[in-house]
């Protein structure tokens, strides 16, 4: 049998981390992704997919990706079920991902307009009640540096392979 998932999208807000009972690490998120056709009516039609990543790849996430960020996720199509508050049987289908990876470059978020400071606040990420006229947040930039790590900050990308 085969269940793998390639997908590539702008995450809809900053991941959450939690930590299981045995003290394992859990991030959630979702992508938002644009199908390749348009609606019946002409609009730009988008889905939004739960991903769930544990362990060190969790944590990964929650540090180096935020809201409107491009990412690659490899994973696999799972389903969950769970009850409700009112104890109604619900099913939850997410990507349980395996391997997650910038969708883009510093330099080329920078390229297309998006120094730091963020977002264009002319757009809005609406997963709930989505306004199929709104665009996908543009990935913000962000300061790879940190404190005393063995890392350098690099100034120009073009030696990174991706």
């Amino acid at each position: 049998m085969l269940n793998k998932a390639i997908l590539m999208g702008r995450l809809t807000r900053d991941p959450e981390l939690r930590h299981t009972a045995s003290n394992t690490a859990v991030a959630s998120f979702t992508l938002a992704i644009d199908r390749d056709r348009k609606g019946p009516n002409g609009e730009r039609q988008t889905d939004f997919i739960d991903c769930v990543a544990w362990g060190r790849q969790a944590e990964f996430v929650k540090q180096w990706f935020t809201k409107g960020m491009l990412a690659i996720v490899v994973g696999r199509i799972q389903s969950r079920n769970w009850e409700d508050r009112n104890g109604n049987k619900r099913v939850s289908i997410e990507i349980n991902v395996d391997e997650v990876s910038f969708g883009e470059t510093k330099k080329s978020r920078e390229a297309n307009g998006y120094a730091a400071g963020g977002y264009d606040s002319g757009s809005q990420i609406r997963p709930e009640g989505f306004d199929s006229g709104s665009q996908v947040a543009p990935a913000p930039s962000f300061d790879l540096s940190v404190g005393d790590s063995d890392f350098a900050e690099l100034d120009d990308d073009s030696d990174v392979p991706f």
